[in-house]
């Protein structure tokens, strides 16, 4: 179990490390860079979405941080807080950097993606849009409410759903994002969330429980 979470942290942790020295080049490198992304494309779409996507990550991490002692579910917590928060960050500053907005309430979330709606999760009858392996509202409640081994499982089960959304939304970006370190990053996201994907899977066993379908 231990190898397993340091490659996918070192997977993760070696894109932001070629993502970040990109953009430093790019920004210096006279104004031969690439045109900005329209704010209609998947460059944009996925940068404003993935950032949502690990805010909630982050969120539920904290969560559990304070309703566990085990010390793998709170290392695997502070590790995603970690590596999601500088994610979105550096997703961030690209919208910045190419002067788009960071919300665009215009569109709805996946419209980026073939098939825009199908893959949000839209509700017609409530409006309630989400993305791919986002919690609901009444399961971040119900998390809060739990502790220890309750709240492990919770949490692994609604992580294990959430990376899984968000592994297909980062193989979406790799698929249409434009050339550049946008999709090395999308790529490394592919790869670390998979890995901790098994990683928690196994962690669920050890608990006596599954992955939720």
């Amino acid at each position: 179990m231990t190898r397993t979470h340091w490659t996918a942290v070192g997977a993760v942790v070696a894109a932001l490390l070629f993502a970040g020295a990109a953009t430093v080049a790019s920004a210096g490198d006279g104004g031969s860079a690439s045109p900005a992304p329209a704010t209609d494309s998947a460059d944009a779409g996925f940068a404003r979405d993935m950032s949502l996507h690990h805010q909630q990550a982050v969120e539920m991490s904290f969560i559990v941080r304070d309703r566990t002692q085990d010390a793998d579910v709170r290392r695997l917590a502070y590790d995603i807080i970690n590596t999601q928060a500088n994610q979105r960050g550096m997703m961030q500053g690209w919208l910045d950097q190419w002067g788009l907005a960071q919300i665009a309430p215009d569109r709805e979330p996946m419209a980026w993606m073939a098939g825009g709606e199908a893959h949000s999760g839209h509700n017609a009858k409530t409006g309630d849009v989400r993305m791919p392996g986002m919690a609901t509202p009444e399961q971040l409640e119900k998390l809060a409410k739990l502790s220890g081994k309750a709240a492990e499982t919770e949490y692994l089960q609604l992580m294990i759903a959430h990376h899984k959304g968000g592994v297909d939304m980062a193989q979406g970006c790799v698929d249409l994002c434009s050339p550049g370190v946008e999709r090395q990053l999308a790529e490394g996201m592919v790869q670390g969330q998979r890995s901790e994907v098994e990683l928690m899977t196994g962690m669920l066993k050890d608990r006596g429980a599954q992955p939720r379908e």
